[in-house]
């Protein structure tokens, strides 16, 4: 190999496109195309003192000390392959690679071969640092800013010339939901609504409940993707009722830790918030938060504008007569004669909610009873403020006139139903309401209920405000809400989130319900039942720290602020949760006070259990701060206090504290025998989410001693645990071990479509810690890189839907990694023991949370920011 450039250094990587296809069509003239095709690159690369690092197949990796010569290198080789069969995509990326014996590694060395892969054949696509280096005249167009799959942020593209090529095969991230039918009609209003959200940084779709905003917009949203390169992200608020918990549940959606508006300085996104008008009071908070940035629209839909300054209102209308008619008939039970369906429609002023709802009844009334009905009913029905639209009058005497046609029983079910924030199950409804199985069946019918989901239930926000208004006339709404809180209060507990609790943890629980949650502390808030509200964001304590640390923050602090005497039990507990919200995001005054008050409690109470778990907390805390002797002291202490009172989980979480001291100071042997003790007993005591953590670590350990069958069993045992609370990054984190592992078994394909999965799931949000780690785990994958590792990567890259099974599939399923036992060198797995020395002991195994290394993320997706 030629002495290869150091310092700042421009990397060129080419690719034949279609190589596959191009073999099929030449036959037995592809090698020589292949041959001429390598001639006339490295002739004009070493014209210009390019430094060929490595070629394999039909690719090439070059080195350049020069942007400017390394530009023109590309530019003749594309020229001295024109016109020929051959079509070559190249990429260009400028930066400061590490020189080793193998060639050039680090980042940059990935990023230019990312922006060579999305480029087509024909095209050189190069990086903003290429492009400001190069000086060049020749012609250069702006590509804009696109996400590489293995890149965290969005890069700026340029292109040599200004050929026209496809779009760049680069990544655009959305949750945009997949709709269960396509949108009828609308052609007018996409076109429009598309041309306002080019021009405009907020556009607010207005109209009455149930004219089709939230479906148009979605659909707007899902054509405007490829404008923004850091995605378009769906954020659906019909639950909320308070305006401080919109940007809060911006930032749960964006995966975004921290301030909200420093996340999105730089990006470039559309956010749909969805259903805006019961907490259009957070208005004046958006103004700020746009004009605070610079590439972030809104696509806002709400039944009122906002009524700030860079908004745009676009008013949706009903659908014309058509495409009302059109709607109906695919809602309908039956195939419907047109013209009594289309003067139902008229009749409904062709609203789609109003239409929908009328074709549902068509199960029970055909359609010229049907219309008999609205002919007598409508005038009368019609109703509501006199100052609102007619449209929105309409809309009320449509549902009203389904709820005028339910029986007394199905009255009351619906009103009380309307209690429950963001669905239900049946069981729920059982308990809080009195609901009858047969009843609720019947609303379900009647599309007044609808099914979201597997096993819940749940009603559309416009029905839900008018069977909310019944309640409220009934009388009954007081004891309902009670009733509901309490129900809530329970289930909380059942979750088992605290460190006393028995039984598994089961984050799931309140994952689902978290707005029923909400909605139960802010009962317990205007109420007056403080206690009650304490008692329910105290037991969500792991929870907060895993999944919300910032709102569990805002409510455990107003709580405790307003709290007058409480139970000693619950004060020392809602202190400790409180203190953890705070330590999560690091070693702080507060959350150290807090922590300290909390023990002073246990103390006070004489309760040894919870004296330990402070003391252990406290011991985290002193490692973090890096001191390791102090660390040991609290644990030891704490361990001993556990044992004494039988405390398994509190015992868990010392011996894994204690190992990852042991580990820090090189003693993996005794390290490993503590951890295998400590996910023993987390299993034991259903403590899943100490439990996933040290099974991770555990696995890293067995796969650095070359244990492969052990650690892929850790792996497949932690997955299913972690997906079940939600937890992303961890089950991220177990899936790449599994890649790693089919790697050493030769499994290529499979190691690929399992990195093609994980390269999918990043480009959907951010991963908190794996972002910072990622590298340690790709480069061992990613070194076996082959056709077949290419075949199973595109696989994986294209489902999307959720992460893969831990287990290979086809021919390879029942196979087993199979490396000799106890040979070390047969893997170079990411070390624990670097990572604990550079982390100051903290290991996600060793009780010390990852939360605190680089700070806790905020986000809609559970799981990112593991806790105590």
């Amino acid at each position: 190999m030629r002495e290869l450039p150091s310092g700042t250094v421009t990397l060129l990587f080419t690719d034949i496109e279609g190589s596959t296809r191009l073999l099929h069509e030449l036959g037995d003239g592809y090698a020589g195309a292949l041959a001429e095709h390598r001639r006339a690159l490295r002739q004009a690369f070493a014209r210009h003192g390019g430094v060929e690092v490595d070629t394999q197949g039909d690719a090439f990796f070059v080195a350049f000390a020069s942007a400017r010569a390394a530009l023109r290198a590309t530019d003749e080789g594309q020229r001295a392959l024109a016109g020929g069969p051959v079509r070559v995509r190249m990429g260009l990326h400028t930066g400061e690679p590490t020189v080793t014996d193998e060639g050039y590694v680090g980042l940059d060395v990935h990023r230019g071969a990312r922006i060579a892969a999305a480029g087509h054949g024909g095209q050189v696509v190069m990086s903003q640092t290429t492009r400001e280096l190069a000086g060049s005249d020749l012609t250069l167009r702006d590509l804009g800013e696109h996400r590489l799959k293995d890149l965290s942020a969005p890069q700026r593209l340029w292109q040599l010339g200004d050929s026209e090529f496809p779009p760049l095969k680069t990544l655009y991230r959305t949750n945009l939901p997949v709709q269960p039918s396509p949108l009828v009609g609308r052609e007018r209003e996409l076109a429009e609504g598309g041309t306002l959200l080019r021009e405009h940084r907020l556009v607010t779709l207005t109209g009455p409940g149930g004219s089709g905003k939230t479906r148009l917009a979605l659909q707007l949203a899902a054509e405007a993707i490829e404008d923004f390169s850091d995605g378009v992200w769906w954020v659906p608020l019909q639950a909320l009722t308070d305006p401080e918990l919109v940007l809060t549940n911006v930032a749960q959606t964006l995966a975004a830790g921290g301030e909200l508006t420093a996340y999105l300085k730089d990006k470039h996104l559309l956010l749909l918030l969805d259903n805006l008008e019961q907490v259009i009071e957070c208005s004046p908070r958006l103004a700020e938060l746009l004009g605070s940035t610079t590439g972030v629209k809104l696509l806002v839909t709400s039944r009122e504008p906002l009524r700030i300054e860079v908004e745009h209102e676009y008013a949706v209308e009903p659908l014309a007569e058509d495409q009302a008619v059109e709607l109906f008939r695919l809602r309908a039970a039956d195939g419907e004669p047109i013209e009594t369906v289309r003067e139902i429609c008229v009749r409904l002023d062709c609203l789609p909610l109003a239409v929908e709802l009328a074709a549902a009844r068509t199960r029970l009334l055909p359609p010229d009873k049907l219309l008999e009905r609205l002919a007598r009913r409508l005038p009368i029905l019609t109703g509501g403020r006199r100052d609102a639209p007619e449209r929105q009058r309409t809309l009320r005497a449509t549902i009203e006139w389904s709820y005028d046609l339910l029986t007394p029983e199905e009255q009351q079910l619906f009103a009380r139903l309307s209690v429950f924030a963001g669905g239900f199950d049946v069981e729920a409804a059982e308990a809080v309401v009195d609901a009858e199985l047969e009843t609720l069946q019947s609303l379900l019918d009647k599309s007044l209920v609808r099914q979201w989901g597997t096993g819940r239930l749940g009603m559309l926000e416009t029905i839900r405000e008018l069977a909310s208004e019944r309640l409220e006339a009934s009388g009954a709404a007081g004891e309902l809400r009670r009733r509901h809180a309490e129900h809530f209060l329970a289930l909380a507990q059942s979750a088992s989130l605290t460190n006393e609790a028995e039984g598994e943890q089961r984050h799931d629980l309140v994952i689902r319900d978290r707005e029923n949650v909400r909605g139960a502390l802010e009962w317990g808030l205007e109420s007056g039942e403080i206690e009650h509200a304490l008692q329910l964001a105290a037991s969500l304590e792991n929870y907060w720290v895993t999944n919300s640390p910032l709102e569990g923050r805002r409510w455990l602090g107003e709580l405790l602020e307003r709290a007058g005497e409480l139970p000693g039990e619950l004060r020392a507990l809602a202190l400790r949760a409180y203190g953890a919200t705070h330590a999560i995001f690091g070693v702080s005054e507060e959350g150290t006070r807090l922590y300290e008050a909390a023990l002073a409690e246990y103390r006070r109470l004489g309760d040894e259990r919870g004296i330990g778990i402070m003391l252990l907390r406290l011991g985290v805390e002193r490692l973090w701060q890096g001191d390791a002797e102090g660390a040991r002291a609290f644990a030891e202490e704490s361990l001993r206090l556990h044992r004494k009172a039988a405390f398994k989980r509190g015992e868990a979480q010392a011996l894994s504290l204690l190992a990852g001291l042991e580990l820090k100071a090189g003693e993996e042997d005794r390290a490993f025998e503590l951890y295998e003790r400590s996910a023993a007993l987390c299993k034991e005591s259903g403590f899943t989410w100490a439990r996933v953590n040290v099974l991770l670590t555990l696995s890293e350990l067995l796969l650095g001693r070359g244990r492969l069958v052990e650690s892929q069993a850790r792996v497949r045992e932690l997955l299913p645990l972690a997906r079940k609370m939600g937890d992303r990054q961890n089950t991220i984190y177990g899936v790449a071990l599994l890649a790693r592992l089919a790697t050493e078994a030769g499994q290529l394909e499979h190691s690929g479509r399992l990195w093609g999965a994980i390269e999918a799931e990043e480009t959907r949000a951010p991963v908190g810690h794996w972002d910072g780690e990622r590298d340690a785990y790709a480069e061992p994958v990613l070194a076996n890189a082959g056709p077949e590792f290419e075949q199973g990567r595109s696989e994986g890259g294209d489902s999307r839907s959720q992460m893969p099974s831990s287990s290979p599939s086809g021919p390879h399923r029942r196979s087993e990694c199979r490396t000799a036992p106890g040979d070390a060198n047969t893997v170079n797995a990411v070390s624990p023991r670097r990572r604990a020395a550079r982390t100051s002991g903290g290991r996600r195994g060793s009780g010390v949370p990852r939360g605190r290394r680089r700070g806790a993320r905020e986000s809609a997706s559970p799981g990112l920011s593991p806790g105590w």
